[in-house]
């Protein structure tokens, strides 16, 4: 999966300072912009929303795929439900009601021979984010749109025995595990990219915390 990211289109709203009685000023400044991800031909990939939008369903984070799009939407201790983008009716089947908001992830299959692009278009979170990592598996993402290593950098927790399964188009998993002694990734620390997803299985539940405001 190919990811490209053209973010911080900053865009001051609400006015972008506001007045109030003691007579400070009041700064807010939303950065939006758009993640084109890139899903290559007959292949799956473990995609995720990486931007915030006003609506965070599949119907409209996805809107528009290409006929017979399948997405796989898996919820720990229930296994998957799969949704298909029907040729006939343009819409997603059963329905595209269900969450894919940033934090959060699914597989993909792209049925068509040519690259299929999906663009995200909405606002980078921002504060104090907390993604919940429950026991078992799941499918998580980072809340915020940044490429990186998935502990130092965009500071997902990590205990003894974690393990998290990194899915690559065409070649199938890689597995890193938090080994129980050196308290470190095996083989080594993964790097995650922004609109990627990936399979955790956490011994027991936790919370993902970050604090992040775009500098």
């Amino acid at each position: 999966m190919r990811t490209k990211t053209l973010l911080l289109a900053a865009a001051l709203t609400a006015a972008g300072i506001a007045s109030i009685q003691a007579q400070s000023n009041v700064y807010s400044v939303n950065v939006v912009g758009y993640v084109n991800v890139t899903v290559p031909g007959n292949s799956y990939a473990l995609i995720a929303n990486p931007l915030n939008a006003t609506n965070n369903s599949l119907g409209s984070v996805i809107a528009n795929p290409p006929p017979a799009t399948s997405f796989y939407k898996y919820t720990t201790g229930a296994g998957y439900t799969i949704y298909t983008f029907d040729e006939f009716d343009l819409a997603w089947t059963p329905n595209g009601n269900v969450s894919l908001a940033p934090g959060e992830g699914g597989f993909i299959r792209n049925p068509g021979a040519t690259p299929m692009t999906l663009t995200f278009v909405g606002e980078v979170l921002q504060g104090s984010l907390t993604n919940d990592l429950p026991a078992g598996y799941s499918i998580r993402s980072s809340k915020v749109p940044q490429t990186g290593l998935i502990t130092t950098e965009l500071g997902m927790p990590a205990n003894p025995a974690d393990t998290l399964y990194k899915y690559q188009p065409g070649l199938g998993y890689t597995i890193y595990t938090f080994d129980e002694f050196d308290l470190a990734w095996t083989p080594s620390q993964p790097s995650i990219r922004v609109g990627e997803s990936f399979f955790s299985f956490k011994g027991a539940a936790s919370s993902w915390v970050r604090n992040f405001t775009v500098p």
